[in-house]
């Protein structure tokens, strides 16, 4: 009884903190957005209400991402400058600090599950899914400072933090990470980190190799077809699918051993795995849809048409066709197993090529987001 009632203060609470930051937010810098933008604020300020009510522990980390970052902005005193001089700014609160955080603490979170794996003993378990929490505040602190930073840099240069290779790996970081977490509380399954943290720990050595190799961590001026609203919605919408396809291609590793009896013993059913497959290709497929529609209307918008067979859209294609046909085959033919465990493998080889292979090999209307 006393939980329940905790639980809906708490819901409360939350949802009118979320509120008095959206009429401030509004009533501070109206005349900096245009009715899109507006719609995009009040849009993403129910969404987090509604996760913060479904999802405590989404709620924690929204709060305390927010707390961090608000101390991050009482350090720097409105100039950038402040970043070499301030010591918690320059080792744990700017955005490449925050950031560099996060590349440390996921490396170590997959080492601690495997450990846990092998181990079975919850503390590892509790421990790495605390780290894995950890590196995502800090990783969501280091996105949201580096928006901050860039409008100190200039109100021409000021951005959301989505705009190229450097700043989506970490976005993609963050929500493959967030989707395990969910699953991983909502089925109560912790064993499936020490396969889906390798993903993001891939990830997070090609951030660390593009930001010292490639000085990728610059905040750079948008280029005029990034200068929309549309990229808001368009590129989180995508990520939210890359990383739920991603997190479906670990799990189908993880099958695939099972199947083969590899370190069996040590992971959950195959019933379970495949379920848990379906379900993030599911959330993936329509987010990725999502984010596809979104797209095309972006680009009559940026380019005068739908659809140009651009390089980039031509893969999104194929990555949605791939998909839609491993759900055809689970939904209406009752496909299971092995077969679809190595598709959606698979997947993550079309996948990847869409996100970076495209950028690396090709050209196009989308080659601002080239190495």
């Amino acid at each position: 009884m006393l939980r329940n009632i905790k639980d809906k203060f708490m819901n409360y609470s939350f949802g009118l903190a979320l509120a008095c930051l959206t009429i401030i937010a509004i009533s501070k810098f109206n005349n900096f957005m245009d009715s899109y933008e507006l719609i995009i604020l009040i849009g993403s300020a129910i969404t987090f209400t509604w996760m913060g009510n479904v999802w405590s522990n989404f709620r924690k980390l929204f709060l305390y991402t927010f707390l961090l970052s608000f101390i991050s902005i009482y350090f720097y005193k409105g100039t950038v400058e402040e970043i070499e001089i301030n010591f918690f700014l320059k080792y744990f609160l700017s955005s490449q600090s925050a950031i560099m955080w996060m590349t440390a603490l996921y490396p170590l979170s997959l080492i601690t599950y495997w450990i846990y794996l092998f181990s079975k003993q919850d503390f590892y378990g509790n421990l790495a899914t605390k780290i894995t929490w950890i590196a995502t505040m800090m990783g969501f602190v280091g996105l949201l400072v580096r928006w901050y930073e860039s409008y100190l840099i200039g109100i021409d240069v000021g951005h959301i933090p989505v705009s190229n290779l450097y700043e989506v790996f970490v976005l993609f970081c963050l929500i493959t990470s967030l989707l395990y977490l969910h699953y991983e509380e909502k089925l109560e399954i912790k064993k499936m980190g020490a396969f889906v943290l390798i993903i993001i720990t891939a990830a997070v050595a090609f951030i660390l190799w593009y930001t010292f190799e490639k000085g990728a961590d610059e905040i750079q001026p948008l280029v005029p077809a990034l200068q929309s609203y549309w990229m808001k919605i368009h590129v989180p919408a995508n990520f939210i699918g890359y990383g739920a396809f991603a997190m479906a291609a670990m799990i189908s590793v993880a099958y695939l051993l099972k199947d083969k009896d590899i370190i069996g013993s040590y992971l959950p059913e195959l019933n379970i795995l495949d379920e848990m497959t379906y379900k993030a290709i599911s959330i993936g497929f329509i987010f990725f849809t999502i984010a596809t529609i979104l797209g095309a209307v972006w680009a009559a918008e940026a380019w005068g048409g739908y659809w140009s067979w651009d390089p980039k859209e031509t893969w999104a294609l194929i990555v949605w066709l791939n998909y839609a046909a491993w759900l055809h085959l689970r939904l209406i033919k009752g496909l299971r197993g092995t077969v679809l465990a190595w598709w959606s493998l698979g997947g993550l080889v079309i996948t990847t090529f869409a996100f970076l292979g495209v950028n690396l090999f090709l050209s196009g209307l989308h080659s601002y987001g080239e190495l």
